[in-house]
C-alpha cells in the first residue's frame, strides 16, 4: 500500500518539499500506526528543510536529508489505525496527539508509525485535531523552560519576549497557569491577541526596549532567540533567570552562571529529551487543555499539498501563534 507524503530530498527553499506517493509503513510488534489528521509548520522545524544551522545536519544528514528523515513534520494529531501484537496502551480508533521526535520526523504524511512508549497520549475528546497538533511545540517548550528549569512560582514577574509566536502564546498561558504576572513583548498589532490569552502587561518591541524601562523580572523568557543574557541581566531580580529557546550564544553564559553569580542563564533543547520526559510534560499539557487553561492560537491552515506554501508563510516571520497542516488520510 502507498500513501501521500511531503518528501524533502535536498536542503533548500520551501519548493524542495514535494508531494509524492511512498510506501505506507507497517507497525512493528511494539508500535502503532497513526493516521495523521493534522501536523504543523514551525519556525524551529524549518531547520530540517534548510539544513541550518549546520549542526542540525548531524541529526538529519550532512549533505542532504537521510532517507529516513526525508518526510518532515514532528507535531501531530490523529487516530490509531493499527497496532502491533504487543501493544497494550492504545487501541484502534483512539484519538492521539504528540510528537514524533526531532530525529525521527514523518508527520507530513498520511500515516506514521510510533512506538507505544513514544511521546504520544490520547487526545482530550473536546479538543480538535488542529488545536491538539498546534499546541504541542509551544506547550512542551513552555512547560520545560518555565516549570522544569525555572521552577516558576505564583506571583513571580515573568516577561515573555516574542509573545505572539507559537512558543510565546503557549508561554504566556503556562506562566498564567502557575500564577505569575506576565509582561508580553510583541508588536502593537498583536497586543489584543496576547491580552486575550492572559498577558497582564504589553510592550511594543518596536518602540520600547524593556531592558531600559527600569523594571525587573524574576524570569525573562526569550522564545525567539533575539536577546542575550548580557542585555537582559540588568532587568532580572537578584535571583532572576534568563531562559533562551533559540540562541546558541547563551551556552557560554549558561556555563558561567552555573557556577558564578545568583542570576542564571538557561538554554535547553526540549525536543531531544527522552520519550519518558516528553510524556510527563505532555500529560501536564493534556490536563491544561482539558481544563481550558491553555488553548492553541492558530493563524492559518494549509492542506498537505500546500505544505511548501505553509513553510514560506512561516519564513515571513509574520505568523501569529501556529500554522497547521491538515492531512486528509484514508485507510
Amino acid at each position: 500500500m502507498t500513501m501521500k507524503a511531503i518528501v524533502c530530498t535536498t536542503y533548500g527553499a520551501p519548493d524542495v518539499l514535494q508531494l509524492q506517493r511512498v510506501a505506507q509503513p507497517v507497525p512493528a510488534d511494539d508500535e502503532v500506526l497513526v493516521k495523521i489528521h493534522a501536523a504543523t509548520a514551525t519556525a524551529t522545524g524549518m531547520s530540517a528543510r534548510t539544513g541550518t544551522p549546520f549542526i542540525a545536519r548531524l541529526f538529519s544528514g550532512l549533505t542532504k536529508p537521510r532517507k529516513q528523515n526525508s518526510i518532515l513534520g514532528v507535531e501531530f494529531a490523529g487516530e490509531i489505525a493499527a497496532i502491533g501484537k504487543d501493544v497494550t496502551k492504545f487501541a484502534v480508533g483512539d484519538a492521539v496527539f504528540g510528537m514524533t521526535g526531532a530525529t525521527t520526523p514523518g508527520a507530513y504524511a498520511e500515516f506514521k508509525c510510533m512506538s507505544e512508549a513514544g511521546a504520544m497520549l490520547k487526545k482530550p475528546a473536546e479538543i480538535s485535531d488542529n488545536a491538539a497538533a498546534a499546541i504541542v511545540e509551544g506547550g512542551l517548550t513552555a512547560i520545560n523552560f518555565l516549570h522544569n528549569h525555572a521552577n516558576i512560582q505564583p506571583d513571580q514577574k515573568v516577561l515573555i519576549y516574542g509573545a505572539s509566536g507559537s512558543i510565546g502564546t503557549a508561554a504566556v498561558q503556562v506562566a498564567k497557569h502557575f500564577g505569575a504576572t506576565v509582561t508580553a513583548v510583541c508588536s502593537a498589532a498583536n497586543f489584543a491577541l496576547v491580552q486575550s490569552i492572559g498577558a497582564d502587561h504589553v510592550i511594543d518591541y518596536k518602540t520600547e526596549d524593556f531592558t531600559q524601562n527600569g523594571q525587573q523580572y524574576d524570569i525573562i523568557f526569550d522564545t525567539v532567540g533575539k536577546r542575550s543574557f548580557s542585555q537582559c541581566k540588568g532587568s532580572l531580580t537578584p535571583d532572576g533567570i534568563f531562559l533562551d529557546s533559540g540562541n546558541a550564544s547563551t551556552i557560554l553564559p549558561m556555563l558561567w552562571t552555573r557556577w558564578f553569580g545568583r542570576k542564571k542563564a538557561i538554554l535547553a533543547a526540549t525536543y531531544v529529551r527522552s520519550d519518558s520526559e516528553q510524556v510527563k510534560d505532555l500529560a501536564l499539557l493534556k490536563e491544561m487543555l482539558a481544563a481550558g487553561q491553555i488553548k492553541a492560537v492558530i493563524d492559518r491552515t494549509y492542506p498537505l499539498e500546500q505544505t511548501a506554501a505553509a513553510h514560506a508563510y512561516v519564513e515571513t516571520g509574520r505568523k501569529k501563534g501556529n500554522v497547521v497542516i491538515e492531512v486528509a488520510a484514508t485507510v
